[in-house]
């Protein structure tokens, strides 16, 4: 099981063999610090979605219902799908799923195990950036044992409308899906100290997997530990071609997993290298993009 600190993961129902999902995309308000909420798009509740886990060979019917006032679709990024079920309407024989609307994505998990998302592509520069968004992770059925700790990562950027610079008030804002000046930055929908910090403990392995569906690039950064970088795009690299790195930059549209032995005990931070991206709309405290690795 993948550890999910703010992220559900999504279950599913088992009939004849295959895996029945259900995603509602829908207007949502996410708490990025406390008491301080968005009005943003999601699915089931929440910014970025609930993470859906399968394994190799398995055959999902993901059921995608829309709530939202315009049509959308859902695009399983990185996935080897049919045509027909990669839901880009504008190029490809897949519907706009119109608003009160549902559509059945089936399709068989063909890829290996590794770290791939979701996300809209219907009105993209719009919706992508209102929340539309969530992981997907194809397990490893032979999974080592060695791995202690497994996270995932979701990283994302937004520009709340009604809040000078340096200025930090609870309340619910709209944000500018359009704008590109963005004045908060979150993992799994959350912004520091609102994160939720990865426990780990003395001697243990622990693998994070990343994703970005943003406009921006983000360089991750471990305080007090070197990292091997293990796969890309939800493609495992082979040994010999493991990076030993600190900071990971995660372009847009890429997941990237890392690995390291949790062997220096402490409270140790884990963020985007960015300056703007470590604070919470240009205020002096640590904020942001931003989270820790404790110890127990």
């Amino acid at each position: 099981m993948v550890i999910t600190p703010d992220i559900n993961v999504l279950p599913c129902i088992v009939k004849n063999g295959i895996k029945y999902f259900e995603l509602i995309a829908e207007p949502v308000k996410q708490e990025l610090l406390a008491n301080l909420f968005i009005n943003a798009w999601g699915y089931n509740g929440s910014t970025p979605g609930p993470t859906i886990l399968v394994y190799p060979g398995d055959t999902v019917n993901i059921r995608v219902y829309n709530t939202l006032p315009e049509p959308t679709s859902v695009h399983w990024h990185g996935l080897d799908v049919p045509n027909n079920m990669d839901g880009v309407p504008d190029v490809e024989p897949t519907p706009k799923i119109q608003p009160g609307s549902y559509f059945d994505y089936r399709f068989k998990i063909v890829n290996p195990p590794g770290t791939h998302m979701y996300h809209t592509h219907v009105n993209t520069s719009r919706q992508e950036m209102m929340g539309l968004c969530g992981g997907f992770i194809i397990l490893d059925p032979k999974q080592k044992s060695n791995i202690d700790y497994d996270y995932f990562i979701m990283l994302q950027e937004f520009h709340l409308i009604g809040l000078g610079i340096g200025e930090i008030r609870p309340g619910i804002y709209d944000i500018d899906p359009m704008s590109h000046e963005f004045n908060f930055f979150t993992m799994n929908g959350r912004s520091f100290p609102f994160t939720t910090s990865m426990s780990t403990s003395l001697n243990s392995i622990v693998r994070i997997r990343l994703g970005n569906i943003s406009m921006n690039a983000h360089p991750i950064h471990l305080h007090g530990h070197q990292f091997l970088v293990i796969a890309s795009d939800g493609n495992s690299m082979s040994y010999n071609n493991y990076l030993l790195k600190n900071t990971i930059n995660v372009a847009t549209g890429e997941t990237w997993d890392v690995m390291f032995k949790s062997d220096n005990p402490g409270i140790w931070p884990f963020h985007c290298h960015i300056a703007h991206h470590m604070s919470n709309n240009m205020t002096e405290p640590t904020g942001g993009m931003f989270t820790t690795i404790k110890y127990e």
